[in-house]
């Protein structure tokens, strides 16, 4: 689909990418939604995140979120992009963005793209901390 961007990549992430894909003249908002790894996490300070994904299902499961993102809201492009593997802090894990004629659409889908992934998705991160590691979200 032309109005749509998905992507599930060991490569670093674009946020120009993403921007640009969504970027059109009928565009009155882009929301962008960018994931950094951070430092810490209950206390514990993380060194690094690892992302697993059960790829094909994963791609499969962005598209249909982007798809109802595209029939729920008045938006006109939506790109949704995802890293696996072994990320350091301050990489990016996940960009969303979203085109729309006006803001509200914009944010709206955004953040019923992100909250969507999320639930539904089969991403799976590994916080790495000094003493130890553990699987964060063991769902879907």
């Amino acid at each position: 689909m032309k109005n749509i961007s998905i992507l599930l990549t060991t490569d670093k992430l674009s946020l120009q990418d993403c921007y640009d894909f969504v970027d059109a003249p009928t565009c009155g908002g882009i929301d962008v939604f960018v994931g950094t790894v951070r430092n810490h996490t209950k206390g514990k300070a993380v060194k690094k995140l690892d992302f697993s994904a059960y790829g094909p299902m994963a791609v499969k499961e962005m598209q249909l979120i982007a798809e109802r993102a595209l029939a729920k809201f008045e938006v006109h492009k939506i790109a949704i992009h995802h890293a696996e593997g072994l990320l350091n802090i301050g990489d990016i894990p996940v960009i969303i963005a979203v085109s729309a004629a006006h803001r509200n659409a914009a944010f709206d889908a955004c953040q019923f793209a992100i909250d969507t992934l999320k639930d539904t998705v089969p991403i799976w991160k590994k916080e790495h901390f000094e003493d130890g590691e553990v699987w964060v979200n063991a769902h879907p």
